[in-house]
This record gives structure tokens, C-alpha cells and sequence, in this order.
């Protein structure tokens, strides 16, 4: 293990199972890997070289599944065992629509039951102690964990010394907002979704962002679909833009969980605040040109994030 590279849990209460059809000379092609906003994110960190530890609750079928896949990704899996299955979908790229992909059929994962929230507040709080950085992803559907869940893991792990990063949105975000979080990215349309700004104008965004720091979090940082992201750390009070180089999109899905994950990474590993926003930058970018979300190379990454610009709001 390298010293520039400490290990990283992330929470990914209940991954799923992604598959695409894409085209291959006029032929079907499959293409079947374990899926969801934490297990992109756990993909992304390990390929910056990370160690990673992904706390998730695994059953049926498709849990079954999952188990052996994520191992495929050099994640290392830490699990509780659900009577509930693990969702999934299955995405036609072959003849996209607006969104790049025609949904085919998806099964939403079910709620965990009283038991086996416990174990897996228990098994990520134990990981998290270890390690020193949590990263807490949301789940596929917004019934399979309690926001309150998000506000204890926060609060626990913060008030034992363990950084904690979030992405999430709505009441999972001021859950942990309202516990302490060090670095917290969410997008302006969340932001307005849940009412924390009035519209996605950076004159709405900024306020809101100031907001989240006096009501709890350390760092913000905003993304803002093509326009450069803003970003607020609490040491400083000087809004940044963080503004990537320019490159063709391939597939703009996961470019924000791979953005967290660098992020991520370099927090962990004591990063300064601006590596902490170009190596995330950078990884974000290098997805949107791939096929495949949280992917991408490291020696690519420190090459992008050294073409980052960050500048002061104007």
C-alpha cells in the first residue's frame, strides 16, 4: 500500500446490476457489471490506486451475483446479508434516445429490514474507524435506507476522527449536513429540487452554498452540468470555478461520482484544497470520454488534472 494511496470506505447500501446492449458490427454485444453511484465511485478509487472497502447489504439472485463482480473491480467487499434483493436494469444502446439508452426493464431494490440496517451501520462504522474516510453514496431507490441512518453514520464517524465525504441530495443531504460532513458535492438542480436555492443562477447558487457551510458542512462543491463546478471551503471565503479541459462527451453519465471519487482520494490522502478539486475534475472528465462509468487510468488523471483551471468567482 502506498503511502499517497490510504484506504477509503465507501458505503453502498444496496449496489445493483447493470446491463447494456451496445452494438458490435451490426451484432447484440453484452456488456453485464455491478452497478450504482457507490460501486462506480469504489471502481474510480481503486483505479487511482486507492484501497478500497465497500460496506453494502447483498441478497438473492442478483446479490449472489454482485459478490463475485465486485471483487472483479479490485474492490475489496465488506457485506451483510439481506433477505431483499439487489436490484438492477437493463439499458439497449444500439438505438439511443435523448438520454444515449432505451430502458429495456429495472427492479428497484427493496428496503432493508430493522436487522439488517444494524449490521450495516455497525459493519461501515467498524471499516470506517479503520480506514479514516468514508465516502456515503445513496442507493438506487429512496426507500431501501432512512435518511436517519446517513445522519448517524455522519455524526459517529466525525465525532471518532474519520473524514467523511458525501454525494448526495435531498433529506440524505441534510441529514448529514445537520450530523457535520468535511466535504460535501451535490449539483445545483439539487439544490433547487430541495429548495436550498431558487434556481441554478450562480447568484442563487453561491448563497446556498455559504448556507450549507454555517448549517454544517466543511467544503461544498457544486456541479453544474456543463458550466464550470463552484466550490467553498470553509478555511477560505473565496468561491472557486473549476473549470476542466475541454473534451468531446462520450457518455456524460457518472462524470460526478467519478469527480467525488478523486476527490475523495486526494482528501484521504492529504491532499491540499486545490489537488482535492483538479484530480476530482480531471477524473470526471476522463470519464465522459469512456464507456463505462467510474473508469479511467491514473497516469490519464494526474495528466488532466495539471490542464484544470481553477479561478476566483467573479
Amino acid at each position: 500500500m502506498s503511502d499517497s494511496c490510504p484506504p477509503v470506505v465507501v458505503f453502498a447500501p444496496s449496489p445493483i446490476i447493470t446491463v447494456t446492449i451496445e452494438d458490435r458490427a451490426g451484432q447484440p454485444e453484452l456488456h453485464v457489471h455491478a452497478g450504482g453511484q457507490g460501486v462506480w465511485q469504489a471502481r474510480m478509487l481503486a483505479a487511482l490506486g486507492s484501497p478500497v472497502r465497500l460496506c453494502a447489504g447483498l441478497g438473492g439472485e442478483t446479490g449472489r451475483l454482485l459478490e463475485r463482480m465486485i471483487a472483479v473491480d479490485g474492490v475489496e467487499l465488506r457485506y451483510v446479508e439481506t433477505a431483499a434483493r439487489n436490484g438492477g436494469y437493463v439499458h439497449d444502446r444500439r438505438e439511443p434516445d435523448d438520454e444515449g439508452r432505451v430502458e429495456i426493464a429495472a427492479e428497484l431494490p427493496a428496503p432493508l429490514d430493522r436487522h439488517e440496517l444494524d449490521g450495516l451501520y455497525e459493519l461501515t462504522l467498524a471499516e470506517g474507524l479503520q480506514a479514516g474516510t468514508v465516502l456515503l453514496s445513496g442507493p438506487q431507490s429512496e426507500t431501501v435506507v432512512p435518511s436517519r441512518l446517513y445522519q448517524r453514520l455522519a455524526g459517529d464517524l466525525r465525532a471518532n476522527g474519520v473524514r467523511v465525504v458525501a454525494d448526495l441530495a435531498g433529506e440524505r443531504m441534510e441529514a448529514v449536513v445537520e450530523a457535520g460532513v468535511d466535504l460535501l458535492k451535490v449539483s445545483d438542480e439539487e439544490l433547487v429540487a430541495h429548495s436550498r436555492a431558487e434556481s441554478t443562477e450562480v447568484d442563487d447558487v453561491v448563497p446556498a452554498m455559504r448556507q450549507l457551510l454555517k448549517d454544517g458542512a466543511r467544503a461544498v462543491v457544486v456541479s453544474r452540468a456543463g458550466e464550470p463546478a463552484l466550490a467553498l471551503d470553509g478555511e477560505s471565503d473565496t468561491i472557486l470555478t473549476i473549470t476542466p479541459p475541454p473534451v468531446q462527451a462520450n457518455d456524460p453519465r457518472g462524470a460526478g461520482d467519478s469527480q467525488t471519487a478523486g476527490m475523495t482520494a486526494r482528501l484521504a490522502a492529504g491532499g491540499s484544497w486545490e489537488e482535492v478539486l483538479k484530480v476530482g475534475a480531471a477524473c470526471g472528465a476522463l470519464n465522459v470520454v469512456r464507456h463505462g462509468l467510474g473508469t479511467g487510468g491514473a497516469e490519464a488523471v494526474q495528466v488532466l488534472a495539471d490542464r484544470v483551471q481553477l479561478a476566483p468567482l467573479k
